[in-house]
């Protein structure tokens, strides 16, 4: 629940994302997690919700066909992927990321998430495609051939024997659960020993920050998703950071990555910052931190007695008032 401080004093100007003036026209928000989607279609149909963060795809059309509700797309699109755990067998082996990675196809994880391929897009790097530091060093990787044969090549030079895969899924989040079952269908296509878990969000949440052995608690892949805003550039993009304990949940250490990261924070204009990126994703690749999955359309659902919503990559309550 949010409440309103009466005590705080906005800025004059008007809002601007994270920027500007705050100005709160609501005494409370009451933020409701309701794991049915049927329940929260209706509850939106009927007034008895005002807002909808993130309803799946295929309910859109039914969202459309009411006078009362209204949806916005996001600016940036969002975009998927799978995380590996470096700190324990199989995946602290970089060929048997590599084996992972030239199996995904971003294709198979869009069309199980969204379907039409007008709601998504091939984006085979990991920079926010459209945005300034896309490119396409490495791309091969995700662009190629899925190569089934080379990846149980890979694995068997990596010494593979068997050992469990504890893959973890929230059920009750529509990208993460379908990232979760192509990836499922995927290692044991490649003859892996895979534990599937499923559970909700918030256990998927506490799991994953235990550095606990996989079968103790740990865990050796889980999905998630980001804003596009979220993977822009290195700056940014938490998922790349490559320093080991301290890095982002799986862990990864790789001194290059890290270096050639502090080099894009120091250079000094755009065409050494995008050159740079190049070499960053080029190397990304090659060590494989985790396999982007696609960039997807991203829409929020209103009633049209909600004004004043402001589009950016993430909710901002302020200057939203009921009417």
């Amino acid at each position: 629940m949010y409440v309103k401080n009466t005590d705080y004093v906005p800025r004059s100007e008007p809002p601007d994302w994270a920027s500007g003036g705050k100005v709160v026209k609501v005494d409370r928000v009451e933020w409701i997690v309701v794991p049915d989607v049927a329940t929260k279609t209706a509850a939106l149909q009927n007034g008895e919700a005002d807002w909808w963060e993130n309803p799946p795809a295929d309910i859109w059309p039914v969202l459309d066909t009411s006078r009362d509700i209204y949806m916005v797309s996001s600016s940036i699109r969002p975009l998927g992927c799978v995380r590996f755990n470096w700190l324990y067998p199989p995946f602290d082996n970089v060929k048997m990321r590599q084996a992972v990675m030239i199996v995904a196809s971003q294709a198979d994880y869009m069309t199980a998430f969204v379907g039409d391929s007008k709601l998504w897009n091939v984006c085979p790097g990991f920079f926010t495609c459209g945005g300034p530091m896309e490119n396409k060093a490495g791309s091969v990787w995700l662009t190629g051939k899925r190569d089934f044969d080379k990846a149980k090549q890979l694995i068997k030079e990596a010494g593979y024997n068997g050992e469990k895969i504890i893959l973890m899924d929230a059920v009750d989040q529509p990208l993460i659960h379908a990232e979760a079952l192509v990836t499922v269908d995927m290692l044991k296509k490649l003859g892996l020993n895979v534990e599937y878990v499923a559970a909700d969000w918030g256990t998927v949440v506490t799991r994953r920050a235990s550095k606990k052995l996989p079968a103790e608690g740990g865990w050796n892949i889980f999905e998630t998703g980001w804003t596009g805003a979220d993977l822009l550039d290195p700056s940014t993009n938490v998922m790349l950071r490559a320093n080991g304990d301290a890095a982002w949940f799986g862990w990864p250490k790789d001194e290059q990555l890290e270096a050639l990261r502090m080099q894009w924070l120091k250079a000094e204009d755009l065409e050494d910052r995008q050159a740079i990126a190049a070499k960053i994703q080029q190397r990304a690749f090659e060590v494989v931190p985790y396999i982007p999955t696609g960039q997807y359309e991203f829409k929020t659902a209103l009633r049209k007695n909600l004004k004043g919503y402001i589009e950016a990559p993430a909710f901002f309550l302020w200057n939203v008032e009921k009417t």
